[in-house]
């Protein structure tokens, strides 16, 4: 029993460390760009400060489908011409992107800094974040 509990919390602790170290390189912009990881509380306070913010949910159609934050584009990151259809947002104006928890939209901010979008936004813990009853 305890060395469950030690398995488990090496598993969680080694998680966090390279979810924060990840982040660390992840979120950093280059000159002139902004990359941002907000949590939903901030993420919900910049959408209602940038109301041009595309917001860009990457989980498959059938999460989309299930609810989605007000605006949102469904772009799956599993859709093989996903950078193809990201690519046609407006890279000028600020993106926000989710997915569920946080992992796929990562990797679709890997994708926005390459194809050179200069203000990206993410949410921290995705859509499983973000409260309908006090977030639009």
């Amino acid at each position: 029993m305890i060395w469950t509990l030690v398995i488990l919390i090496v598993v969680v602790g080694g998680w966090y460390r390279y979810e924060s170290d990840w982040d660390r390189r992840l979120f950093t912009a280059a000159p002139g760009a902004v990359c941002a990881n907000l949590n939903a509380d901030q993420a919900n306070a910049w959408l209602r400060e940038h109301p041009e913010t595309q917001v860009l949910d990457v989980r498959s159609m059938g999460e989309f489908e299930g609810g989605a934050l007000p605006k949102a584009v469904n772009i799956s990151i599993g859709d093989d011409a996903f950078d193809t259809k990201v690519a046609s947002l407006d890279k000028e104006k600020p993106v926000l992107v989710y997915c569920a928890g946080g992992f796929r939209s990562r990797k679709a901010v890997i994708v926005l800094k390459q194809l050179g979008f200069k203000n990206i936004q993410h949410i921290h813990r995705g859509y499983m974040s973000w409260n309908p009853d006090t977030q639009p």
